[in-house]
């Protein structure tokens, strides 16, 4: 397999994701470090780690100094620091990492995002950790998170979380709509609302003061995360299984139908062509396809009733698919002692270390057996254990292939596209559909062939 880019391109289009469709995961927090900016000196003949991750909330800021701490108090011929690097400049944490990879200097271990980790493996800028997770510890992670931290067949990154999306709705604005909130909330895994049931529900709400429902994140990676469910439910997901071919899955029939019904809720005026931040939470939309992340935010501010169902199927298939990614903690290449870091990161993934640390951060934990902690009691009903359920059931990665930032990066492009010309002709036009997706496969082909081929 070709790989190794030229420096100037390592990681310029990779790093072109957006991280907010994960919930975030920088915050707007000063540069801190975790146990010092160096590694603290190991006892004589010990090792030195390094680690970087993107800064976090004040709760997560405050895990690491005591989970660093901790190891360091226990294993003195292993020393860890952590780097807590500024993300309030959107690109500052890539950027940080690119002028590693160009220079060598890359930390022991650093985080990347879920999508992003076949990329990093594909051209060698992290290494195989395979060795230091046995098939029960994976067993106990969600499938979905092995799967996105696997790249040929070997893993390459591990997660203490995840994120996923569903569907949310206001109780009071659909009753007052006639819309029946009971059969809602009666839905099952096995018997989620179908596109046609959101678009009926969309079309009765929507109103001169409401759009029926929310569908776009941003312009940016939160097109393929959250909309990518819905192509996989109705028979094609955008990329080959092997990762090497796009012509045929993203601008097949399958997608360019469901591109087609995606399109008509904008055509229709059912919903917003813009990422109107906090539409839904502000009484704009009836209903929202929504992160886990925003359970906290409406339970904290929303003032009227909300509940949250099964991310929608297709009519054709009735399949149950929802998004995934997060976070994901990889050795790099300049790593000079892989043993060591490896048995950090077993210690770091334990049940215990992921439950506290999905309690700090607010969202998923990735290990089954950390729900039976007591750190994440909140997970046990509720909307919180409805996100869990899609993610240990339904849950697919983003497509796991090196030339993912370029698909990702045109595919928004297309999408944004096909929307923009369904919101100001109010129609759907299905041969610019087919040529819009078209051109997000020869993207792909492009890139691929001219890297990646054999």
């Amino acid at each position: 397999m070709k790989k190794n880019k030229a420096a100037s391109l390592v990681l310029a289009s990779a790093m072109a994701l957006s991280l907010t469709a994960c919930g975030g995961g920088g915050g707007s927090a000063q540069p801190a470090e975790s146990g010092g900016s160096d590694a603290p000196a190991a006892q004589e003949g010990g090792v030195s780690l390094s680690i970087w991750s993107p800064t976090d909330k004040e709760a997560v800021e405050k895990w690491w100094v005591e989970k660093i701490g901790e190891w360091n108090a226990e294993h003195p011929e292993i020393q860890v620091s952590r780097e807590a690097i500024d993300r309030s400049d959107s690109y500052a944490y890539e950027n940080k990492i690119t002028t590693a990879v160009t220079s060598n200097d890359l930390p022991d271990i650093f985080f990347v995002d879920g999508p992003a980790v076949s990329y990093y493996a594909g051209n060698g800028i992290i290494v195989p950790i395979t060795q230091f997770f046995s098939e029960e510890d994976l067993s106990d992670f969600a499938a979905s998170t092995v799967a996105q931290c696997t790249y040929d067949g070997e893993l390459y990154a591990i997660s203490a979380t995840e994120s996923s999306v569903a569907l949310y709705y206001n109780k009071d604005y659909l009753s007052a709509c006639g819309v029946d909130v009971a059969d809602i909330e009666s839905r099952t895994l096995d018997n989620p609302l179908t596109w046609s049931e959101l678009a009926e529900i969309a079309e009765k709400c929507t109103t001169a003061d409401y759009v029926g429902t929310h569908i776009i994140m941003d312009h940016g990676e939160g097109l393929p995360y959250a909309l990518e469910p819905m192509f996989i439910s109705n028979g094609k997901d955008f990329v080959s299984e092997d990762g090497s071919q796009a012509d045929g899955y993203v601008n097949s029939s399958e997608c360019v139908e469901t591109a087609e019904y995606l399109a008509n809720l904008i055509a229709n005026g059912y919903a917003n062509i813009d990422p109107i931040q906090d539409e839904f939470l502000n009484g704009a939309c009836a209903t929202m396809l929504g992160g886990s992340w925003d359970v906290a935010i409406l339970e904290g501010s929303a003032d009227f009733e909300w509940g949250v169902t099964y991310y929608p199927v297709s009519d054709k298939t009735k399949k149950a698919v929802s998004p995934c990614g997060d976070w994901s903690a990889a050795v790099s290449k300049d790593c000079k002692n892989v043993e060591a870091a490896g048995e950090f990161l077993q210690w770091l993934m334990s049940t215990d270390n992921v439950a506290t640390y999905a309690a700090a951060v607010a969202k998923p934990a990735t290990r089954t057996s950390s729900y039976e902690t007591e750190a994440m009691a909140e997970y046990k009903e509720g909307a919180r254990a409805l996100f869990v359920e899609q993610l240990q059931n339904t849950a697919v990665p983003r497509p796991r292939t090196p030339s993912y930032s370029v698909f990702s990066t045109k595919f928004a492009e297309s999408m944004t596209n096909i929307f923009s010309v369904a919101a100001s002709s109010h129609t759907v036009d299905t041969a610019e559909i087919q040529s819009e997706l078209d051109a997000v496969a020869e993207a792909f082909k492009e890139d691929y062939d001219m890297y990646y081929a054999q």
